[in-house]
C-alpha cells in the first residue's frame, strides 16, 4: 500500500496539469480526505516562521517592527504585478515588496458577466480566506461589491459573476494566481493584520504612470470607474524608494 507521503507527493506534482484540464482536481476529494481539513489557525501555525522570515528583509527595509496596521494590495494588470503596502501606525503607507501574478486571464476592462473570464477592474475587500483552497491557499474578495452590482443591475446584466480570489498555483481563470510561496507570505500576514484592515485594488495599468482611459467597446460607465481606481492609487507613490526596493 502506498505510503501517505507519497499520496501526497503525486497530488501535489499532478495538481498543474489537474487544474488546467479540470478546473478543480477531480482528485482533490481524496487530497482533503487524506490530509484532513485545515484550519486558518492550522496555516498560520504551519507557515508563520517560515513566511515572517521570508518577509521580514522587506519589512525590516520598510521600517516595520511590529505588524502593519493594515494593508493595500494594488494589482496591475498589464505588469503582471501585485504590490503590497502596509500601513505604519502614524498612518504612513509604505511599500513592503511586489510579488509577479504568475496567471490572470482575460484582458483590459472591468469583469461584466459569469464565465467571460475577466480579472475584475476595481476597490475591493478580501471577505474570506480558504486553508482548503485546490490552489493551495487563496484568499477571496468581494466581487461582486456595490459599484458591480448597481451598474450590473442598470444594465441588465442578472449573473456578473462571483468567487474571485488571489490564490497559489500557476493556473488561474478570473482570479490572480501568484505562485505557492507567494500565496503562503500573503495568507499568513493578511490573518494576521485582520481582513478587515485590508483593500485590494485592481487596475489595468499603473495610473500613477499614465492616465487611465476607457476605449471602446468598454462600457460607458468604465471611466468612472478608472476615475476612482486612480484616486485609489494616490496614496501609494514609489518616489521615495529605491528601484531595488520596488523590483
Amino acid at each position: 500500500m502506498l505510503s501517505k507521503a507519497i499520496l501526497i507527493s503525486f497530488f501535489i506534482t499532478s495538481s498543474v496539469g489537474a487544474v488546467f484540464i479540470f478546473g478543480k482536481p477531480i482528485w482533490y476529494p481524496y487530497y482533503i480526505k487524506l490530509v484532513g481539513v485545515r484550519t486558518v489557525k492550522d496555516v498560520i501555525d504551519h507557515y508563520q516562521e517560515d513566511t515572517q522570515s521570508r518577509l521580514k528583509p522587506y519589512l525590516d527595509q520598510a521600517g516595520f517592527r511590529q505588524l502593519p496596521a493594515a494593508l493595500t494590495m494594488l494589482a496591475i494588470k498589464d505588469e503582471k504585478k501585485l504590490e503590497l503596502w502596509g500601513q505604519q501606525h502614524t498612518g504612513e503607507w509604505v511599500f513592503i515588496r511586489s510579488f509577479p501574478v504568475l496567471a490572470a486571464s482575460g484582458k483590459s476592462g472591468p469583469k461584466l458577466r459569469e464565465g467571460d473570464r475577466q480579472v475584475p477592474e476595481g476597490i475591493y475587500k478580501i471577505i474570506g480566506f480558504n486553508p482548503n483552497s485546490s490552489y493551495h491557499l487563496s484568499m477571496k474578495l468581494n466581487y461582486p461589491n456595490t459599484f458591480d452590482l448597481k451598474y450590473a443591475k442598470l444594465e441588465g446584466r442578472h449573473q456578473p459573476g462571483t468567487n474571485i480570489f488571489i490564490h497559489g498555483k500557476a493556473a488561474s481563470i478570473g482570479c490572480l494566481a501568484i505562485g505557492d510561496r507567494a500565496i503562503e507570505e500573503l495568507f499568513v500576514l493578511s490573518a494576521l493584520v485582520g481582513k478587515e484592515n485590508i483593500q485590494v485594488v485592481i487596475a489595468p495599468s499603473d495610473p500613477r504612470k499614465k492616465q487611465l482611459k476607457a476605449n471602446r467597446p468598454l462600457p460607458w460607465w468604465t471611466n468612472k470607474l478608472y476615475q476612482q481606481i486612480s484616486t485609489a492609487f494616490q496614496p501609494y507613490s514609489h518616489q521615495k524608494y529605491s528601484l531595488t526596493q520596488i523590483f
